[in-house]
């Protein structure tokens, strides 16, 4: 009988050597308790927990959970669980011990990201890798699209939310600072918790190198370096449990909604993205101790050097080099149907349609031109403008893959970058795309794009089609307070 993918990860080289290394770190720092997670189809992080007695055993047979959690065990309007039965066999989770962490707020406590497997028992492929692991299929397509294209992709993102203050009935409402974009004071109107955030991060691995205060009130972007995407993915996900932390230990609220008010900014996460041969893992410090540190030395690794072939290749500093160009054009060419991704939520069309908050809508690129929905952000650096908060990262990462592949295989051109300003470009007779303005909208492009789907292989298109669509249902079968207040007292 072939050996099946969840045997050949368990006894890959190297592997026991890193579960004894782990059972070492959890002795020397007293760590009781153990959290294995993964990532379901919407970016939440579900999972286990155990305490440690038992990681050895755990770590070579894993845990079982319901398929259905990777569809966050979420039912239907009609109240059918989505994506898997109450008769689906159940998942095998599997540590990655080089991912294992203490929790720097909870130091008895340790945690690790799991790839996820078919159960051994099934009929059909058993033991093969889990296609509903978003985590796992990002690391997988990555590793094919380097061998087959020689380069890499690396990701930087800047990730916006809201602090905000709850009101007397105990619901977040307004922000703790007040709106004013890049003000200092009111950036220190949040040092409490934003120094408490960026601790937390350093101690996890996250390289902090800059923060401010944007547009909305309450809403803070700190950002860390620009790193392989799907160690990048892993730290967005961090940052996210680090914020509902330290939110809990304020008394305030950590807000990722896209749009939770009207008339100011939204929460955006833009994607700054390159393509690179070459280079290698480094240490990186982040304030730890090397001799000492509080996890796994894999988590402080970022990678380094190597050629960017986004980098101009000729004597305009502006334009991306041919390569660069290619993989642009592929993001270019199928934007709407990524707009399902980097746009997942129904709150997150809110953002779009309140024009003048720097939210592109349009399906085209420039150079440093916020009012597309790509920009050559400096020399050698891509960014994905119309991605929000609430964005998936492994999907986001694995659906960009697939749109940079087709551009590579087919020298998508992406057009000539836009000087001007789009909508007075559009006003002189321009022809450009516009990014679809609904979740239904953004779904339906998504359906027609075998490109993108590619980068949601076996079961995870399904999963994320069946789950957004009955969001979208949900929505549209909802009245609101507008409905009455605009409908109630119409005569027809």
């Amino acid at each position: 009988m072939a050996e099946t993918d969840l045997e050949r990860f368990v006894d890959a080289p190297g592997r026991d050597e890193k579960i004894k290394q782990v059972r070492a770190m959890i002795d020397e720092m007293g760590i009781e308790y153990l959290y294995l997670q993964f990532i379901s189809v919407t970016g939440k992080i579900m999972g286990k927990g155990i305490p440690t007695d038992h990681w050895e055993s755990v770590a070579m047979k894993g845990f079982q959970l319901v398929y259905g959690a990777t569809v966050n065990l979420f039912t239907d309007r009609a109240g059918n669980y989505l994506g898997y039965g109450p008769e689906a066999a159940e998942l095998i989770g599997i540590p990655e011990p080089e991912t294992f962490m203490q929790l720097p707020w909870a130091p008895t406590i340790g945690r690790f990201y799991c790839t996820l497997f078919r159960n051994r028992e099934e009929k059909a492929d058993p033991g093969a890798y889990l296609t509903a692991d978003c985590r796992g299929n990002l690391r997988r397509m990555h590793e094919a699209f380097t061998k087959k294209h020689g380069t890499s992709l690396r990701i930087g993102t800047e990730p916006e939310m809201m602090w905000l203050k709850y009101d007397e009935d105990g619901k977040p409402r307004d922000g703790y600072s007040k709106p004013y974009c890049y003000h200092i004071d009111q950036f220190e109107s949040l040092r409490p918790v934003s120094m408490q955030v960026i601790r937390y991060a350093r101690k996890m691995g996250l390289d902090m190198i800059q923060g401010d205060h944007e547009d909305a009130p309450g809403q803070l972007e700190l950002n860390w370096m620009y790193d392989d995407v799907l160690r990048n993915a892993d730290r967005l996900s961090t940052y996210r449990q680090i914020c509902a932390q330290v939110a809990r230990e304020n008394g305030i609220f950590a807000c990722f909604m896209t749009k939770p008010f009207m008339g100011v900014s939204a929460s955006g996460c833009h994607h700054n993205m390159s393509l690179w041969s070459g280079g290698e893992d480094q240490f990186v410090r982040t304030g730890n101790d090397p001799d000492n540190l509080p996890g796994m030395a894999d988590n402080y690794m970022y990678v380094k050097g190597g050629e960017n072939t986004f980098m101009p290749d000729d004597d305009d500093p502006q334009m991306p080099g041919a390569e660069g160009l290619k993989a642009i054009g592929g993001v270019v060419h199928h934007l709407q149907a990524l707009t399902a991704i980097g746009c997942s939520t129904v709150n997150s069309y809110r953002r779009l349609w309140d024009t003048g908050f720097w939210a592109p809508v349009f399906a085209d690129w420039g150079f440093q031109n916020r009012t597309t929905g790509l920009r050559v952000s400096a020399p050698g650096r891509f960014e994905y403008r119309s991605v929000d908060s609430m964005v998936n990262p492994y999907l986001m990462g694995a659906t960009l893959l697939a749109a940079m592949d087709d551009g590579l295989d087919n020298n998508l051109d992406p057009g000539k970058p836009e000087e001007r300003n789009i909508y007075e470009a559009i006003e002189a007779g321009k022809q450009v795309k516009k990014l679809p303005m609904s979740l239904g909208e953004a779904l339906d492009h998504l359906a027609g794009s075998a490109v993108v789907k590619r980068g949601m292989p076996g079961e995870m298109y399904r999963l994320f089609d069946e789950y957004k669509r009955d969001e979208f249902a949900r929505f549209m079968s909802t009245v609101t307070e507008w409905d009455n207040e605009t409908y109630m007292e119409c005569l027809p």
